[in-house]
């Protein structure tokens, strides 16, 4: 999506409660890595690269209110994609199990699910 600014705010006033599914491809291993990026970009068209932080703070820059979020856990639950994808398996497991925030920025391999709220402007 090239405009996802422009997205999130036509799409504000359709309902009160929105749910957002965002890949969140922004990762130490992902950013020292490279191909995580060019293989996301190639193979589901990913034009934006988010973490929890910048994720969130989009959505409220977009004129949401967070209401909750969790983490999904695709890297953990899907079945491998190859050999290479099944040795961060075990380390992310753990590291999750101990601080999923950390899991999610150093590993990466996690969506974040995340309930908003757009407030009514009309006054009662």
């Amino acid at each position: 999506m090239e405009d996802y600014l422009g997205f999130l705010k036509r799409l504000r006033p359709k309902a009160t409660n929105h749910i957002f599914h965002i890949p969140l491809d922004m990762s130490v291993q992902s950013v020292f890595r490279v191909t995580p990026f060019m293989r996301a970009r190639h193979s589901v068209g990913h034009l934006h690269y988010f973490s929890k932080e910048t994720a969130l703070a989009t959505l409220e820059h977009a004129g949401y209110e967070i209401v909750d979020y969790f983490y999904t856990r695709g890297a953990l639950e899907l079945p491998k994609r190859d050999w290479k994808a099944g040795l961060l398996r075990v380390p992310r497991s753990l590291l999750y199990k101990l601080c999923p925030d950390m899991a999610a920025r150093l590993l990466g391999g996690f969506s974040l699910m995340v309930l908003t709220k757009y407030p009514c402007s009309i006054a009662h």
